[in-house]
């Protein structure tokens, strides 16, 4: 349901709160928020906002992000069942089995991970940096938690051992190599623009691997009028918005993370109104996943 758009700017005003929104969210949503990019970038422009109350268009996980950089604001996440399947696919108590299995091993999970997992780890990291945070690590074995897709990714750049967890990306896992072979062909001078979430052989099939950050610059900067986009059909909203003369093509089928979707306009309005559904950590939580995160910075 869309609502007056005026309202929810008015509301905004009277709240003294500002409304991110993943690249993901649909076109309603990333239209009315301030800041539309990757869930770490929305975290840190949160954190530098002068705004008390910051509403969340993503997922938990996210918004758990934005909580622990920034505990003194008030983080609301519109949609209280936007979950990440990811992220829900590795507890703490997993963590602490797998660091029995591997004493020597040094600990990097995705961002893509829930508080409990972050305050477990020894550093996160994000799937721009991934390579950098992995080779900067002075342990020769390292356990990268939760996404095998991007953990074979940084396999293919780090001297390391890498030792993936058996998580994935429901929605990138879904791209397969002959999606890509099929829009070659129908597209020769196409780029083709994957995520480090998608399936190894795709990987190794992609002109490029990078993040939604990076496709987004990839796009912007490139010669190329026509592109082949591998990730999350939302960021073509956003792809063609910024770059007007150019065409922009799912991989295959347009792939879609339907929790990313439940967000709407509607729900937005009502979590302002209502202070729905605020972001509660302990200030333990807060206090050691802030730590890996803050290690990630530093390098």
């Amino acid at each position: 349901m869309i609502v007056d758009e005026n309202r929810i700017k008015q509301m905004k005003e009277e709240r003294d709160a500002i409304i991110i929104a993943h690249n993901y969210q649909l076109p309603e949503v990333q239209r009315i928020a301030d800041f539309v990019g990757d869930s770490l970038e929305l975290s840190k422009i949160a954190k530098d906002s002068k705004a008390s109350v910051i509403v969340f268009a993503g997922v938990r996980f996210m918004a758990e992000t934005a909580k622990i950089l920034s505990p003194e604001k008030k983080i609301l996440l519109p949609v209280k069942s936007a979950g990440c399947p990811m992220a829900d696919q590795i507890s703490a108590e997993d963590v602490r089995e797998l660091r029995k299995a591997y004493p020597e091993a040094a600990f990097v999970a995705y961002v893509n991970t829930t508080a409990e997992v972050k305050a477990g780890v020894d550093i996160c990291c994000t799937s721009s940096n991934a390579i950098k945070i992995v080779n900067s690590l002075n342990e020769k074995k390292i356990v990268f938690l939760p996404d095998k897709n991007l953990a074979y990714w940084v396999s293919l750049h780090s001297k390391k051992e890498i030792i993936p967890y058996d998580g994935f990306c429901y929605v990138h896992n879904r791209f397969g190599k002959e999606e890509v072979l099929k829009m070659r062909e129908k597209y020769p001078d196409a780029e083709i623009l994957v995520h480090p979430e998608s399936p190894s052989d795709v990987i190794e099939s992609a002109d490029f691997i990078l993040s939604t950050s990076g496709i987004l610059k990839r796009a912007k900067e490139s010669n190329k009028k026509t592109f082949i986009i591998g990730t999350e059909f939302g960021l073509i909203y956003r792809l063609e918005k910024e770059n007007p003369d150019k065409e922009f093509y799912s991989l295959g089928s347009p792939k879609i993370c339907f929790n990313m979707k439940k967000t709407t306009q509607k729900d937005i309005f009502d979590s302002l109104l209502y202070n729905r559904y605020e972001i509660i950590l302990s200030e333990e939580i807060i206090k050691k996943a802030k730590k890996s995160i803050e290690r990630m910075f530093e390098i």
